[in-house]
């Protein structure tokens, strides 16, 4: 079971992910990796993308990341 401490990590690594996505509004998801990769693997970063299109707040077309804004 994960700590208190490694769901908050979690929480701002996903927040971070995101607000960078929201602050570029698109960018090709290689892009983004290549710039998160010495902190996490590859499928984290990919749970973490398929978590925010889940979300909604995200779309993946051709691997570009876009930024939906809410209405």
């Amino acid at each position: 079971m994960a700590t208190l401490q490694e769901i908050q990590s979690a929480l701002k690594t996903v927040q971070a992910i995101a607000g960078a996505i929201r602050e570029l509004k698109r960018v090709p998801s290689g892009h983004l990796y290549t710039q998160v990769m010495s902190h996490m693997s590859l499928q984290t970063y990919n749970s973490i993308i398929a978590t925010l299109v889940r979300a909604g707040v995200i779309e993946v077309t051709n691997h570009e990341i876009i930024w939906k804004e809410k209405a």
